[in-house]
């Protein structure tokens, strides 16, 4: 089975070109994403054929569960289809199925790389759309998003739940990042009972109005170097705030994205898309 990974802000995956082939993909995920025993990615991409777009693609993470949507595995598998010549040699415009619906891929030449901006879709604040079990009491609002205090291993957080196709919980710190127990407290918050999917969770520190510094604990991953969902959650999370203009760059441990978005239309996520190598895994 041939394979091509590919990473966009060191967000990486493994990409199959999957056409009729039967597997238990989640099976498969577990053992080719793991960092010791297999490949080594953030998850498992195929790449297969749509009535809706010109590509549909189906994402399993590193413990088998499937993912709704995914940033940067949308903008690696346009990189893909560009560099591999199954999309048409001179589009500007390639789209996308994911489960959480089609995303329209626009390409724009910056000096030598091509960058890749994906339409995420609107950002969605209702309760059962993220999902979220809460009760009104529990919440206050900040222009429609839903934000909650909780308590969690003894640290006070203060989440604002926005969903992009995938749920999401960012939580803003005055502190730098790195100094965050992110390792400690992602999975926890991931399997908070408030989230009956499980979360994604974002912590993030406003540098100014055009720059965030965020860190990222991916729902069935782990703490990653990026996430392209999370970083326009983040996004929406502090425009919503009035922290930031409508255009941010988001600075994650793996290098920046950068997302726009108006305050009510669709969310655009912006960054380049690489090939790392090229395999087979004998079956």
């Amino acid at each position: 089975m041939y394979f091509t990974k590919m990473q966009g802000a060191g967000n990486d995956f493994v990409l199959i070109e999957a056409g009729n082939m039967k597997r238990d993909w989640s099976k498969l995920a577990i053992a080719m994403c793991d960092r010791h025993f297999g490949i080594g990615s953030d998850g498992l991409i195929l790449i297969l054929s749509s009535k809706k777009a010109d590509f549909r693609m189906h994402m399993f993470n590193p413990d088998g569960t499937e993912a709704e949507a995914c940033g940067n595995g949308i903008r690696c598998v346009v990189g893909y289809v560009i560099d591999t010549g199954l999309a048409k040699a001179k589009a500007r415009e390639i789209t996308i199925e994911t489960l959480g619906g089609v995303r329209k891929a626009r390409l724009a030449k910056k000096d030598k790389v091509t960058e890749i901006q994906v339409t995420m879709g609107k950002p969605r604040f209702e309760m059962k759309e993220i999902p979220a079990a809460l009760k009104p009491e529990e919440t206050t609002s900040i222009k429609s998003m839903i934000s909650y205090k909780t308590k969690v291993d003894g640290k006070e957080l203060v989440l604002n739940l926005v969903s992009m196709g995938n749920p999401h919980a960012v939580y803003f710190t005055p502190e730098p990042v790195a100094n965050f127990p992110l390792s400690r407290l992602g999975p926890k918050v991931e399997h908070l009972s408030t989230f009956p999917a499980r979360t994604n969770f974002e912590v993030a520190r406003v540098v100014n109005r055009t720059q965030i510094e965020v860190g990222v604990w991916e729902r069935g991953a782990g703490e990653t170097l990026a996430c392209g969902s999370g970083a326009c959650a983040v996004a929406v999370a502090a425009k919503l705030y009035n922290y930031t203009d409508n255009k941010v760059d988001i600075k994650l441990a793996g290098g920046v994205l950068t997302v726009e978005w108006d305050g009510s239309g669709e969310v655009l996520l912006s960054g380049p898309a690489e090939k790392v190598f090229t395999g087979e895994w004998p079956e």
